[in-house]
C-alpha cells in the first residue's frame, strides 16, 4: 500500500514511515506543511493518505482544506486525518461530501499500533473509520433532535460502534449479546433514521455518517 503522510511533529512523522514500512508498506511521501500537501497527494495519488488536521504556516485547518480540495479533483482519494482533540466542524467538513474512504482519529489512536493500523486498512478499502470519542461527540450534537432521541441505548451503542467500521460480528462481541440481536437493532436503528436497510455492511456506516454529519 502506498501511503502520504502530512505531519509536521518530526518525532510522530517519522515513527509513522517506521510504524508502516515494518508493516510492508510503502510511504511514497512526506510533507510537513499545507502549502506542500495538495500538490503532493495530486502528483503521488497514494492508495490512502495520513494527514494533520493543523499544519504550518498556520496551524489551522491547513491540513484539512487541502484534503478537502484534493477529494474534489479525486473524489476517491482515501483519507485518514489526524487530530490533537475532537474537532466537530472539520469532522463536519470532512464527512461533507462522501464518507467512503473516510477516517478521523486522535493522535493519540496512533500509539496503539494495531488499532491505528486497522483503521488504516479500513479506509484505504473505503470504508469509514471514525474514532470513538468523535462519533460520540457528533452524536451528542443532535442527542436533542429527531429520529435520533428516539433510539434506545442500545440502539445508540449499535450505531457507534457501526460508525466506528465494526462489522456484525466485533459488535456482538464487544456488547456481549448475539449477533443475531445485533442484526435486529441495526434493522430498528434504519427504520428509526427513516433510511432503507442496506445489504453492505460498507453501505450501513456511510448512511449512519451521512446522517450524523447533516446536524
Amino acid at each position: 500500500m502506498r501511503i502520504l503522510i502530512a505531519e509536521d511533529n518530526a518525532l510522530l512523522r517519522e515513527g509513522l514511515v517506521l510504524l508502516l514500512g515494518g508493516e510492508g508498506h510503502e510511504v511514497c511521501a512526506t510533507v510537513e506543511n499545507g502549502d506542500d500537501l495538495l500538490p503532493a497527494l495530486l502528483e503521488h495519488r497514494p492508495d490512502v493518505a495520513v494527514v494533520d488536521v493543523r499544519l504550518p504556516p498556520g496551524f489551522r485547518d491547513e491540513g484539512l482544506r487541502a484534503v478537502v480540495e484534493a477529494r474534489r479533483q479525486l473524489p476517491t482519494l482515501p483519507v485518514l486525518v489526524l487530530s490533537q482533540y475532537v474537532e466537530r466542524a472539520y469532522a463536519t467538513e470532512l464527512l461533507a461530501r462522501s464518507a467512503a474512504g473516510v477516517g478521523y482519529l486522535l493522535k493519540d489512536r496512533v500509539g496503539r499500533a494495531e488499532e491505528f493500523l486497522q483503521a488504516l486498512q479500513r479506509v484505504a478499502d473505503g470504508g469509514t473509520a471514525m474514532d470513538p470519542e468523535v462519533v460520540s461527540q457528533l452524536m451528542a450534537r443532535r442527542a436533542g433532535a429527531d429520529p435520533l432521541s428516539s433510539l434506545t441505548p442500545r440502539e445508540r451503542e449499535v450505531l457507534a460502534l457501526m460508525a466506528e467500521g465494526r462489522n456484525n460480528g466485533t459488535i456482538a462481541e464487544l456488547l456481549f449479546i448475539t449477533e443475531s440481536s445485533v442484526n435486529k437493532h441495526i434493522g430498528n436503528i434504519f427504520t428509526k433514521l427513516g433510511m432503507p436497510t442496506p445489504e453492505s455492511g460498507n453501505r450501513r456506516v456511510l448512511a449512519v455518517l451521512a446522517y450524523l454529519r447533516a446536524a
